[in-house]
């Protein structure tokens, strides 16, 4: 039972990094509320997941763009063009973003496009996503008290 809270917990959370419809607080959250699981355990759990989703994002990116030319491809020349400017006008550190609603999946995969090497990927991606989940789960049990 346990191991399926984490593994249900995890799942979710790395389908929501991805460009999934997912919604991963709300598993967070029940969890928090039933109050089964230390906390650092289910904060990191999903911070994991999360990363590990971005990450999957981030290989998409690094080999997306051999098919940009393509009719079928999703996103059009002059949209990845923007991105593309938008991620070297800010740099790295627009992935402390990657943890907001519909721009943070996207920004991770414009992030493999632009090659930014994985190391500072990680580390940044876990320091934004992993906050995010801090948060929540204060916030969470803040209104518990």
């Amino acid at each position: 039972m346990i191991f399926s809270a984490y593994f249900g917990l995890f799942a979710a959370a790395f389908g929501a990094a991805t460009l999934l419809p997912l919604q991963s607080e709300a598993v967070l959250t029940s969890l928090l509320i039933i109050d089964r699981h230390p906390v650092w355990a289910l904060v990191t759990v999903a911070g994991l997941g999360n990363v590990a989703g971005s990450m999957v994002n981030w290989l998409m990116g690094r080999f997306i763009e051999r098919w940009r030319h393509k009719p079928w491809f999703p996103v059009g020349e002059d949209r990845l063009t923007r991105a593309q400017r938008s991620y070297q006008r800010f740099g790295r550190w627009s992935l402390l973003l990657s943890w907001m609603p519909v721009i943070g999946d996207p920004l991770t995969v414009i992030a493999g496009v632009m090659r930014e090497p994985l190391w500072s990927f990680v580390l940044i991606v876990l320091v934004a996503k992993t906050g995010r989940y801090l948060a929540l789960a204060a916030i969470t049990l803040g209104l518990l008290s």
